[in-house]
């Protein structure tokens, strides 16, 4: 493989970059091997300290690096002379007092910092535990130290580490000395991560960087003034793609491992029998499922935007006149799963819808409900009155991301007032100010079941749409507000995570006083709650919103782990991809409730109640497919086109939802959203 830029030295974090797909970090491996001797440098920078790095290597079957950055750059080691490069230490010592520094951190402030295991610290690292600092907690202990005359910085990252290093000591100083010392220039140098602990490497002078989508907020804000790519696909594939990016590689070498060879992940692996693949050619079945999907997508396109369903295959009398509309939530959502598909009629029905959506905003900046076909006229409310608070997350989202994909600045500008409104009208719903938004009952796509107040699934979205407004201002080159809504997504993730992953092994000052107290009765949590309000929570997974978590980097890899084991344990993903609720509500439980049967359609798994959702399992697919299973990610694929085969009249309906037991199609025919996630699910696990 030839390198077509001379980039010199590569420096990658580990964790969440480079670790954390398996399938991805050997198709890394078996990349970067193929390069030859004429290959950059390979750095690897990691917070782990030295031995526990190289066993990170190992175990990850990553290539042997050239040289280890340890300790959040606090130690260098040379890996062909076996040594570290202690004319680097010997800068470190000069004016550090790691004793007086643990003796003023220990003390600090109204919250005990918890210092961590033995094994994380050394002589130049003083590490800790400090769950939800704010900045002016860490400004505060910063001046604490300057006042002791101490020279130190002060490295905080994922809402949790807390790092105290000696001044010159960073990864991206100690990364700067070593390229010295090499005599390799800015220009020479790309870098990659997805932490705030990264953030030095990005901005060292001249230098090129790739962000992984699975990035903090806090990277993301720290790199908008860099030359920093911004990947599409999560640790070591958005590395690949960042290499592609900047021509460091022409073409990706795929290194599939068997589930067998995954040691690393014995517990996953378990689950599994690798011998029992769907029988028959299923590349070929999913190649016609593939193209069932943009016939059904097909019946949906109006000059208008993106009908719910199919207008002329569905007879629609009473409240399902709704369904002849534009809709800000299905329309949206139709937007997002289809940008993967070429061709100017599904762009211009892309743009179609966000343009009938955008030009019908209330005057607070409310997002219509749906806007009817045939009349144009806007409906704000769902069944029974109540709004649909996620069509104006769901708006915010599918902006940013045609954009992204398309260019249209021209377009984005046009709307840029329109998504501002918006924006101001959603964050009117954290009424508390605790980062979280208020959801009225029944207020989101489960608009005929009882979730109100903290609802998992708005809050994930909420926290999605917020990096989307913040990147739409980087687009726009609005730099300042870009940085202001990256770091507010930064504060609503670490709320949906104090909130709805209750654990009894967490400190009491993570897991906060009050309800919360009451949260960790249930004990440790196996995924995220489904609600919580003031007085109560809603025990139940809410399956739908602990996958999209994952997909949308609220929850890192080892809880989605710890998700997936128990969805598929219970066999949510039964008889098909995948139930929207587990286990679902019966009547006489305490939260059942009299109009679960209204249209009978919220009974014991229907509907919202336990209901199979092709557009769920569109989701779920792309769930399993980000944890690196590939093979199982395909199995379900398969099994997401058998569900959508299926039909009440004819084959291929890509129905609405179907029943939770029996899998039969219930919902409306050639439904946009059922078709757009496969073909999302598609791209993403037949593409790879």
């Amino acid at each position: 493989m030839a390198i077509l830029n001379q980039i010199r030295v590569f420096s990658s974090d580990l964790d969440g970059t480079l670790v954390g797909k398996p399938d991805s970090s050997a198709d890394f491996t078996c990349t970067w091997k193929g390069l030859g001797e004429s290959r950059p440098l390979l750095v690897y920078n990691t917070g782990r300290l030295l031995s526990d790095a190289r066993r990170t290597v190992k175990e990850a079957q990553l290539p042997e690096p050239d040289y280890y950055i340890t300790g959040v750059g606090t130690v260098i080691y040379e890996v062909k002379a076996k040594m570290v490069l202690h004319e680097f230490s010997s800068i470190l010592s000069e004016e550090w007092d790691r004793d007086r520094v643990e003796e003023i951190v220990s003390g600090f402030g109204k919250l005990k910092l918890e210092k961590q295991p033995e094994h994380f610290q050394h002589d130049w690292k003083s590490s800790w535990f400090w769950r939800d600092a704010t900045p002016e907690d860490l400004e505060g202990l910063t001046e604490a130290l300057r006042e002791e005359g101490l020279s130190v910085q002060v490295v905080y990252s994922s809402a949790r580490d807390l790092d105290v290093l000696p001044k010159p000591a960073n990864k991206g100083n100690s990364l700067r000395w070593l390229c010295r010392k090499l005599g390799v220039k800015p220009a020479e140098l790309l870098v990659a991560g997805d932490t705030g602990n990264d953030i030095s490497m990005f901005q060292l002078p001249g230098v090129r960087g790739i962000v992984v989508e699975n990035a903090e907020p806090e990277l993301l804000g720290a790199v908008l003034n860099t030359d920093a790519y911004v990947a599409k696909g999560s640790c070591a594939a958005g590395v690949l793609a960042g290499l592609l990016h900047f021509e460091v590689i022409d073409a990706v070498v795929a290194c599939d491992v068997p589930l067998e060879g995954q040691a690393h992940d014995p517990e996953i692996v378990r689950l599994f029998d690798v011998a029992a693949d769907t029988q028959g050619d299923e590349t070929a079945f999913l190649k016609l499922a593939y193209s069932k999907a943009l016939e059904s997508l097909d019946r949906c396109v109006t000059p208008v935007g993106f009908s719910a369903c199919s207008i002329g295959d569905n007879d629609v009398t009473g409240t399902d006149e709704n369904y002849n509309s534009v809709w800000g939530r299905d329309g949206s959502m139709a937007i997002v799963g289809s940008l993967a598909v070429p061709g100017d009629r599904y762009r211009d029905c892309q743009r179609a819808t966000l343009r009938t959506l955008l030009t019908h905003l209330a005057p607070s900046g409310q997002v219509p409900a749906n806007v009817h076909i045939r009349t144009g006229i806007p409906d704000y409310s769902g069944v029974g009155g109540i709004a649909a608070i996620d069509s104006g997350m769901w708006a915010i989202i599918a902006l940013f991301e045609f954009v992204a994909k398309t260019d249209e600045m021209k377009f984005l500008r046009e709307f840029r007032e329109a998504a501002s409104r918006i924006m101001l009208w959603l964050e009117a719903h954290d009424s508390n100010q605790d980062g979280l938004l208020e959801i009225p009952e029944a207020g989101d796509w489960m608009d005929l079941f009882n979730r109100s107040y903290n609802v998992l699934y708005d809050e994930v979205l909420w926290y999605r749409a917020t990096i989307a407004y913040g990147r739409i201002h980087e687009l726009l080159g609005d730099r300042d507000t870009a940085s202001t809504y990256l770091l507010r997504a930064e504060r609503v993730k670490r709320a949906i995570l104090k909130r709805f992953w209750p654990s009894t092994s967490a400190p009491v000052a993570e897991s906060g006083a009050s309800f919360a107290e009451v949260q960790r009765a249930i004990g440790d949590s196996r995924y995220l709650l489904a609600q919580v309000t003031p007085f109560s929570f809603d025990w139940r997974c809410d399956v739908i919103a602990n996958v999209m978590a994952f997909l949308n980097n609220v929850i890192d890899v080892k809880r989605a782990k710890t998700v997936f084991r128990y969805v598929w344990g219970v066999g949510a993903n039964m008889p098909y991809p995948v139930r929207n609720l587990y286990p679902v509500v019966h009547a006489g439980d305490p939260d059942w409730r009299s109009y679960y049967t209204v249209n009978l359609l919220n009974l014991p798994h229907h509907y919202h109640n336990g209901g199979i959702w092709g557009w769920c399992g569109g989701h779920w697919v792309r769930f399993i497919h980000r944890l690196g299973l590939r093979d199982i990610a395909r199995q379900e694929l398969v099994k997401l086109a058998e569900l959508n085969r299926q039909g009440v009249t004819f084959e291929w309906e890509f129905n609405e939802w179907c029943h939770g037991e029996t899998g039969r199609p219930m919902g409306k025919a050639f439904q946009a959203w059922s078709a757009s996630e496969f073909l999302a699910a598609y791209h993403e696990v037949m593409d790879d």
